[in-house]
């Protein structure tokens, strides 16, 4: 597999669904800096199979504690679907850097999972935030896997080569099935 060439875009939300019938979307900030949301003009939009498009904000606003974005372009409810499940990413040169042993959502989606021998247990294909806790959702062969997000159970998280390696403690795959 080659690398990608294209610069790593921290994301700041994912589009959870449709909201009215203009075009709008609700989001799920993914950002310790929601003010930046009044600021956005441009971001680029990168779908589950990781292809990206650029668009245009023209408006944004919070409801009921989510953000609200209206896309230049997007002006009706089915133009809005096909938008579901995009990460909102905005270009490195105006972020700050994750600090050190923290990494940004939309990196750790799509990365393979391993056991400390090698053996695959699946792909990560989302994250859930509860209570102060951030499980990683990983599909295997036998289903999803939640696994906790620690040190303790990821020991090593390699964004450049697409991976985590994880040390579970016995029965945590159980608890899975």
């Amino acid at each position: 597999m080659e690398p990608d060439p294209r610069p790593s875009c921290p994301a700041v939300a994912r589009i959870a669904r449709t909201r009215g019938n203009r075009g709008e979307v609700l989001a799920d900030s993914y950002t310790d800096f929601p003010e930046r949301f009044s600021n956005l003009r441009e971001v680029w939009l990168e779908y589950p199979d990781r292809h990206r498009e650029r668009v245009f904000v023209e408006e944004t606003w919070i409801h009921k504690g989510r953000q609200v974005l209206k896309f230049s372009g997007i002006d009706s409810i089915s133009d809005a679907e096909r938008l579901v499940g995009a990460w909102v990413l905005v270009d490195p040169g105006g972020t700050v850097s994750p600090p050190s042993g923290t990494f940004f959502d939309h990196d750790l989606v799509g990365c393979r999972v391993v056991d400390l021998a090698g053996v695959e247990l699946g792909t990560v294909s989302g994250l859930y935030k509860i209570q102060g806790n951030t499980l990683l959702a990983v599909d295997g062969p036998k289903g999803e896997i939640l696994v906790p997000a620690v040190d303790a159970f990821c020991r090593e998280i390699s964004i450049a080569r697409r991976v985590i390696v994880v040390d579970l403690p016995d029965g945590l795959l159980d608890l899975n099935v």
